[in-house]
Order: structure tokens, then C-alpha cells, then sequence
């Protein structure tokens, strides 16, 4: 086995993460590849809703094959596969642009999730003293793509041709993933099939954590605690124009980006000072109170609640893999992580066509926090089966 260094490990996932990111940056695909490729705008758009759903069955296909190839070996895999589906992007016929769901969504987006799984599952191993920091870092980078990518790759398509952008963006991805891929690998204590840690702790299989009560209450506060963002964020221009701060708007989709990418370093680490519920119980709240005060927020204090908004998502991802490590152990976290994911992706499907059918105006935005206040209820409800569990035996690793 290749010996390599803790830090090595971290910056190398850091890196993959970055890459890996550009998940987010479709929105700047859409125009250039409605014209290029003469499919509707509107068709255009549902790619990202198959990047989401195939980012988390990567990272359940990318569990599954932790345990028998390595993290290094998922994470080549998926970075491949993202280099893959976007070069041959480059190649889909005008006319036939219902062809990027296949390149660009699908395997792209199980590209994206496996390799997203391989870091969230191996770096915060290498740092069992730090796991908020280290888990911090990594998902930081993944946020952070959307700041780096959209200018460079809107910079592209102007100065060579979107199917020059998918190409040049393809053969980079291939590059760093061959480079880097093989840093990201576990511990030599790590992986060994476990069912408990060095203090008597419980590892779950991702079958036995889904039988689990705190299962249900951990992937259900996810989808609660995002769905005020997986709305509001297709909308932030729309409202900013409402709001008479129109001309604003780019620079509101840019707040948003570096909020987001902050919010998975920052609510980690705060995470390590108050604990892991009580983090997420503030992100959560937070997002709560947001909602309700864009029923009459405007002008500058539009932006910063947006930004809170985007801050408090972002934080997500970075707590709820710490979450699912403390509950249900670190062995097996990459799978189990995948699982949780189930109820982001829900939220990103079903909340925005159901609820803004259901609501519009300030009952849509009253709506969404009563939502996330619920999720509060869900996140308050899981620190006391914690401390329930605390009280009758040592450990927090107990089928509740």
C-alpha cells in the first residue's frame, strides 16, 4: 500500500472537491447550450434536477464499492466518469441535446457523488481529533467551485465555443483526477469491516442504520432544513427584480456562492464548540427565521437574509456527515452518509413541485419555515434520544 501523509490526504480531497463541484455551475451551461445544441431552455434546465438525483446514487453505488476497491479507486472512478460525461458532451448533434441528461446528468452526476463520497468518507478518518475542520475543508472546496468555475467557464464559451468549454473542462478534470485520486485513501487501522470502534461503539452497516429511529430523524431534518434553499435559490434574481434591487442580481448570485462555501467550513467548526445538534438546531432556526423575514425584507437587508439563507445550506454539508459519523460510526460513514443524502435529494425533487404549487408569496415563505421549524422539533428530538441513551450506557451507539 502506498504510504502517504495525512495532509497529502487533505489537500488532495480538497482539490478533487474543487473539480468535482461543478455540479453547481450548470446554470451557466443553460443559454449557450440551449443555442448550441437548439433544445429549449426550459428542457435545457432539467439537467440539474439528473445531476442531483445521480450525485446521490453515485454516492451510494460509490459506497458500495469503498468497501471492496478503496477510496482511491472510487474516487478515480468517479472523477473519470465526470471527465468522461462531459467530454462526450462536446459531441451530442444539434437537435439531440436530450442527450446531455445522459452525458452531463447522469454520468456526470454519478461521477460527482462517487467521487464527493470518497473524500467525505476518508479525510475526516485521517483526523479523528479534528473531524469538523478536516470534514470542514473538503466540502468548503466543493462550495467554493461555483466562485471558480462560473467566471472561467462563462470566460471559455466566449472566447472558443461551449463544445470547446465541455472538452477543455473534461480533459482538466481527467488531469487532476489521475494526479490526485490516489492521495485519497484510508487509514491502514481503517476499513476493516468493524462492528465496533476503539471505545465499544457501535458501526452500523448502512442496512442496520435504516432501521434506526435516528436514521429517519437525521435524513428528515436534512430535507426539511434545505428545502427553503432548493426553493428560493432558482428564484433570488426574480425576487431581487420584485424588490426593486434588480440590478443587483448577479451580484446576489455571487453572495450567495461564497455563503454557501463558508457555511460548510463554519458551521463544522462551530459544531466542535457547541456540539453537533445544537449547530445544526442554529442552522436550521436560522433558515426558519430567514423565510420568514423575506415576507417583507428589502432592499440591503434582502441581501443579507439571502446570504444567511445560502450561509445556513452550505453548513449542511458540512455538519450532517459529522452527525452521521457520531451516531453511527465512522466505518461505514461513506455508504451511511449516502443514505442520509436520500433526503436532500427528496427535498431538491419534490419540495419546489409541490410547494409552489401549493403556496405562493409570503404563504410560500411562511410555509418554509414552518417547515424548517419542524426540523428543529427533529433535530431537539434526536440530542434527547442522545441523552436519554447517555443516561443507561456509555456510548451513543444504540438502536433507538
Amino acid at each position: 500500500m502506498r504510504k502517504v501523509s495525512r495532509s497529502a490526504v487533505l489537500v488532495s480531497g480538497a482539490i478533487l472537491q474543487l473539480f468535482l463541484g461543478i455540479i453547481y455551475v450548470w446554470s451557466v451551461f443553460v443559454l449557450p447550450v440551449s443555442e448550441e445544441y437548439g433544445w429549449p431552455v426550459a428542457d435545457a434546465k432539467l439537467v440539474s434536477s439528473f445531476l442531483l438525483g445521480f450525485f446521490v446514487l453515485g454516492m451510494l453505488g460509490g459506497g458500495r464499492m469503498e468497501r471492496r476497491l478503496g477510496t482511491h479507486r472510487q474516487a478515480l472512478a468517479g472523477g473519470t466518469l465526470l471527465a468522461i460525461g462531459m467530454a462526450a458532451t462536446a459531441f451530442i448533434p444539434a437537435g439531440s441535446g436530450w442527450l446531455i441528461c445522459l452525458t452531463y446528468g447522469v454520468a456526470g452526476g454519478f461521477g460527482v457523488g462517487m467521487g464527493y463520497g470518497a473524500v467525505v468518507s476518508c479525510v475526516p478518518k485521517w483526523y479523528p481529533e479534528k473531524r469538523g475542520l478536516a470534514t470542514g475543508v473538503s466540502v468548503c472546496a466543493f462550495g467554493f467551485s461555483t466562485v471558480v468555475f462560473a467566471p472561467l467557464i462563462g470566460e471559455l464559451i466566449r472566447r472558443y465555443s461551449v463544445r470547446s468549454a465541455f472538452l477543455i473542462l473534461g480533459a482538466a478534470f481527467l488531469l487532476v483526477t489521475l494526479a490526485f485520486s490516489s492521495f485519497v485513501r484510508l487509514p491502514e487501522a481503517a476499513g476493516g469491516g468493524r462492528k465496533t470502534d476503539g471505545r465499544g461503539n457501535r458501526q452500523y452497516t448502512t442496512r442496520e442504520m435504516i432501521t434506526t429511529g435516528r436514521f429517519f430523524l437525521i435524513t428528515c431534518s436534512l430535507m426539511l432544513g434545505t428545502s427553503a434553499f432548493f426553493i428560493l435559490n432558482p428564484s433570488f434574481v426574480t425576487l431581487a427584480n420584485e424588490r426593486n434591487i434588480g440590478s443587483m442580481a448577479t451580484l446576489i448570485v455571487m453572495i450567495t456562492g461564497v455563503a454557501s462555501a463558508v457555511g460548510r467550513l463554519v458551521f463544522p467548526l462551530i459544531s466542535e464548540k457547541t456540539g453537533r445538534e445544537t449547530a445544526t438546531a442554529i442552522a436550521i432556526g436560522l433558515t426558519a427565521l430567514c423565510s420568514f423575514a423575506l415576507c417583507f425584507a428589502q432592499g440591503p437587508s434582502f441581501i443579507v437574509i439571502v446570504a444567511v439563507c445560502a450561509l445556513c445550506y452550505g453548513g449542511y454539508s458540512g455538519i450532517y456527515p459529522l452527525l452521521t459519523g457520531d451516531y453511527f460510526g465512522l466505518e461505514y460513514v461513506g455508504p451511511n452518509f449516502a443514505a442520509v443524502m436520500c433526503g436532500f435529494s427528496v427535498s431538491a425533487l419534490c419540495f419546489p413541485m409541490i410547494l409552489t404549487r401549493l403556496f405562493a408569496g409570503t404563504r410560500l415563505f411562511v410555509a418554509l419555515g414552518v417547515l424548517c421549524l419542524v426540523g428543529v422539533g427533529l433535530v431537539a428530538a434526536l440530542a434527547a434520544s442522545k441523552k436519554a441513551t447517555r443516561e443507561t450506557a456509555p456510548g451513543v451507539a444504540s438502536k433507538t
